[in-house]
């Protein structure tokens, strides 16, 4: 496990050293009142005993109380500080790499394990180091002194005590296994529950129109349901074994006492011998009951700990390599590209020059939405290479790319929080007036002087506190600040009333200004000053061209052309 833990955080054994000492000095001070009240009674069997003796040991006994407090919270302020710490950087690591994923990864893994990862696999995490790996040093640290103190004292009733250790080892074993095992199974139907509720809360409009609550409810509770009779296997079956062993224990002791009371009647053990293995001889077993369910409980989070190493295992599209684009054209050479086992592009060539406009139109499922997540590498390509500027796009450093890219999708998500920090998003070492610059270009002014904070408004979970309309001038506003020049279109119009429209494309222009441009085109009015148009239908590129040279083919691109031409003729009778 520490092998682990050192793969997974920055986690230097020598931190932990310091916590389990401080938890061996710990059990020292816990033990300390039973040896004292030894000294008590062996004076009280002495001849003659010296109350001023016995006083002094019980103001002894006393002062260790306070040393001992000291030293618990001692130790647990430097335990928890090392938990905080070491659960921080390895959120921070997880975050990082999944960053770092593709699409793919994400399309695959439920966002309920994902985020139980993160969250509850990590929880697990913080508790081998809050409470186990303590209760584990001072348990072992105490029990060897202890033993060997009984040892020194009398052999044969302290070898009587610690025949029951390896007595209990098959139940552990046992105990171990059901917990390996049924933790897997618990663990799944945690995640299986923290997917249900978040498709729950996220459908819930959906739901509710289609008054399918009840339905999709029972989902969740089964979900919850399954999850509660894991939690109780978990605990219950390998209990039995668990009490077992607390049993041998039991049973140690008890033998012990018999066989130290033959040895009294036969005079081979003086009675302060016996009551010094009555005293401390039940203190011997009092840790390790402790232990026996953290031995267990360090399996299970075992079992948390393999699958934060299985998400930072997870390949990446990361590259050690940093070439540097000479310009900023863009060109497919031969890509080939599927999700999964499904084909979705087949033999795309085409270049998009530096500072020009590339749109590309087809009907659904055409490949349009796939050939611009390729260009911003949300995934990379089966067969075939995507180069800015001449250098392939995998041999760019990832941020050094994304700096590259600016986006502007038809569903635009914004975080919880103001309109200003989520602009500040495209550059966060902008200055106010760049940003208040990018909010007039992209026409928010209008709106933003009628909020109650203006720019500071919280626009809530998703921007669900503006229009559609207001976050897409938003996300534009990101992208002016941004800069980039690169620039990834799917048609911000398209679902939008004609005012807001209007708006929108005044933005665009000022955002693709000076910029290669690649657009995802629904409405073909908006794209016939584009450079050059593709024609996909069925992953391939049907047609190429620019507006005027698409028309007098009169193939796909004409026909798409007349019919939307002809609904926007159309009226309700």
């Amino acid at each position: 496990m520490i092998k682990n833990l050192k793969y997974v955080t920055s986690f230097n054994p020598k931190d932990t050293r310091n916590v389990a000492f401080m938890e061996i000095i710990h059990s020292l001070f816990i033990a300390a009142p039973s040896g004292i009240l030894l000294i008590v009674v062996w004076e009280l069997f002495s001849e003659r005993p010296d109350t001023g003796r016995i006083w002094t040991v019980v103001a002894l006994m006393a002062v260790m109380l306070m040393v001992q407090f000291f030293v618990a919270s001692r130790s647990m302020v430097r335990s928890n500080l090392l938990v905080y710490d070491l659960s921080t950087k390895l959120r921070i690591k997880l975050g990082n790499h999944i960053q770092k994923f593709s699409l793919g990864f994400f399309k695959q893994k439920d966002p309920g394990e994902i985020a139980s990862v993160v969250l509850q696999d990590v929880a697990n995490f913080e508790g081998i180091f809050g409470h186990s790996i303590g209760n584990l040093a001072s348990a072992a640290f105490g029990t060897v002194v202890l033993s060997v103190f009984l040892l020194i004292y009398d052999w044969r009733l302290a070898l009587c005590l610690l025949l029951a250790l390896p007595l209990i080892y098959p139940f552990l074993r046992i105990a171990n296994y059901f917990v390996s095992r049924l933790g897997r199974k618990q663990i799944a139907a945690r995640n299986t529950v923290g997917a249900r509720f978040l498709e729950y809360v996220q459908g819930i409009r959906h739901l509710k129109s289609y008054g399918l609550t009840g339905q999709k409810h029972k989902s969740l509770e089964d979900a919850f349901d399954k999850l509660r009779r894991e939690c109780i296997r978990l605990e219950a079956v390998p209990g039995p074994f668990i009490v077992t062993a607390a049993i041998v224990f039991e049973i140690g002791f008890i033998s012990m006492v018999a066989l130290g009371l033959y040895f009294l009647l036969h005079q081979s053990v003086t009675v302060p011998v016996l009551i010094t293995f009555l005293i401390m001889g039940y203190n011997l077993y009092n840790p390790l009951k402790v232990v026996m369910v953290d031995y267990l409980v360090l399996r299970y989070m075992n079992e948390s700990l393999n699958r934060i190493i299985g998400v930072l295992e997870e390949p990446t599209m990361e590259t050690e390599k940093n070439e540097l684009p000479l310009n900023y054209e863009i060109r497919f050479r031969d890509v080939n590209f599927g999700y999964q086992e499904k084909r979705t592009l087949q033999h795309i060539n085409f270049t998009v020059p530096e500072n020009s406009m590339l749109a590309l139109v087809g009907h659904s499922g055409s490949g349009k939405t796939t050939v611009a997540s390729l260009i911003a590498r949300f995934w990379d390509v089966d067969e075939g290479s995507i180069t800015v500027g001449g250098t392939d796009i995998r041999n760019i450093n990832q941020d050094t790319f994304y700096s590259m890219i600016s986006e502007v999708f038809q569903e635009v998500y914004l975080f919880d929080d103001t309109i200003y920090n989520n602009i500040k998003i495209g550059n966060p070492g902008a200055t106010d007036k760049a940003i208040y610059c990018a909010v007039e270009q992209a026409q928010c002014l209008e709106f933003i002087s009628e909020l109650p904070d203006g720019i500071n408004t919280r626009v809530g979970e998703g921007g669900n506190r503006l229009s559609g309309g207001q976050k897409q001038r938003i996300s534009i506003a990101r992208a002016l600040l941004k800069d980039a020049p690169i620039v990834l279109l799917d048609e911000a119009t398209a679902s939008l009333d004609p005012e807001n429209e209007i708006h929108i494309q005044r933005a665009i222009q000022e955002l693709v200004r000076s910029k290669t441009v690649i657009v995802i085109a629904h409405k073909l009015s908006t794209i016939q000053n584009a450079g050059q148009i593709l024609v996909l239908k069925e992953g391939e590129i049907a047609e190429r061209g620019n507006h005027k040279e698409l028309l007098h083919k009169n193939g796909i691109y004409r026909t798409m052309w007349d019919l939307q031409q002809q609904s926007n003729g159309w009226k309700v009778k």
